[in-house]
């Protein structure tokens, strides 16, 4: 028996999902689909197709984010192993059928990971946000598609409810699991994970997540990158771009009021520090633009926002250090 858990905002996508499943029901072994609504306005109404109603169950989530809807899910769950499914992503031809091979594993094994294949244009480069979407390829046991054993999950209480966004929940999850003793190994079935449309100033709004870093480096020590398997960030370029920016506002604020003889040092500073930012910004800027398509529309969003994701980047993870500062790094979640 196989529980699949999937949170859901009620995106278009979901249908899709939904009909992929509906066409390879018959290849699982008395299946359970669990779909959390997750809505701030949830019905508990979706919409399931007729093949895959009769395996079909809707939950009402806390609206609290994926970490909180999927554990409504795992714990509702009948079947030994539940898989975790992103509302956006397509099951191949055959997924079912590779699932259930991919979980016939030793005991010792809490987690199979699926494959995801993020389809890319092939008439240009990809664009910015193209390209972190198709980073989700290369993550590290990521809940696109993750199977656990329940036995596992109940074992470290599920996913950590402080991590509202989809974002890190899941490598610190995965990062709990081997910690306890379970093994995680990559799997063979595969599914497809589209770029949904965003608008321009998508990367704005994705530096939230370093306030989730914040608390994993509480948790877990300045060394969280390494063991939860994440890629290197930037975060002490932006520490850097920000501050010479910042002090190169003062400096040129102080400066009127300052006495005529500290005036000169004051716009060394000023200068200094303008000079820096402007180099930082423009390395970053340089660094997103070059692989991209270079379209008037792309780089002026990347001349834009590589001006503003440092000082942003920075904000957010000082209010997520301020917020973890009580945590107890022994304690990752309540069980």
């Amino acid at each position: 028996m196989i529980s699949v858990v999937v949170p859901t905002l009620g995106r278009p996508s979901l249908a899709v999902l939904l009909d992929a499943l509906a066409a390879q029901v018959a290849d699982l072994p008395d299946p359970e689909v669990l779909l959390v609504d997750d809505r701030r306005d949830s019905t508990g109404e979706l919409a399931v197709p007729g093949a895959l109603a009769a395996y079909t169950k809707v939950l009402v989530g806390p609206g609290a984010g994926p970490a909180a809807a999927r554990n409504v899910g795992w714990r509702a769950a009948r079947s030994p192993w539940v898989v975790f499914l992103d509302d956006d992503v397509v099951p191949d031809s055959g997924w079912a059928r590779r699932l259930v091979a991919d979980l016939a594993v030793g005991n010792r094994v809490g987690g199979a990971q699926g494959r995801v294949a993020v389809p890319l244009p092939a008439d240009r480069p990809p664009t910015d946000w193209e390209r972190g979407t198709a980073g989700l390829a290369e993550g590290a046991w990521i809940t696109a598609d993750m199977a656990y054993r329940r036995a596992a999950l109940a074992e470290v209480g599920g996913f950590d409810e402080r991590f509202p966004r989809a974002y890190r929940e899941d490598a610190e999850l995965a990062h709990r699991v081997r910690l306890a003793g379970w093994d995680l190994v990559r799997g063979q079935r595969s599914v497809t994970h589209p770029v949904r449309p965003e608008d321009r100033w998508v990367s704005l709004r994705v530096q939230h997540g370093n306030a989730d870093d914040a608390l994993l480096r509480r948790l877990y020590g300045p060394g969280y990158r390494s063991a939860l398997e994440l890629p290197p960030g930037r975060r002490h370029r932006h520490v850097a771009v920000t501050t010479a920016g910042a002090l190169a506002l003062a400096a040129a604020a102080l400066r009127p009021l300052a006495r005529p003889a500290v005036r000169p040092a004051l716009g060394g500073v000023a200068l200094a520090g303008a000079v820096a930012w402007a180099v930082g910004t423009a390395e970053f800027a340089r660094a997103r633009i070059a692989p991209g398509p270079r379209t008037a529309d792309e780089v002026g969003t990347m001349l834009v926002t590589s001006a503003l994701i440092p000082p942003l980047a920075v904000t957010h993870w000082v209010r997520g250090w301020w917020r973890s500062r009580t945590e107890d790094p022994g304690r990752a979640v309540d069980v």
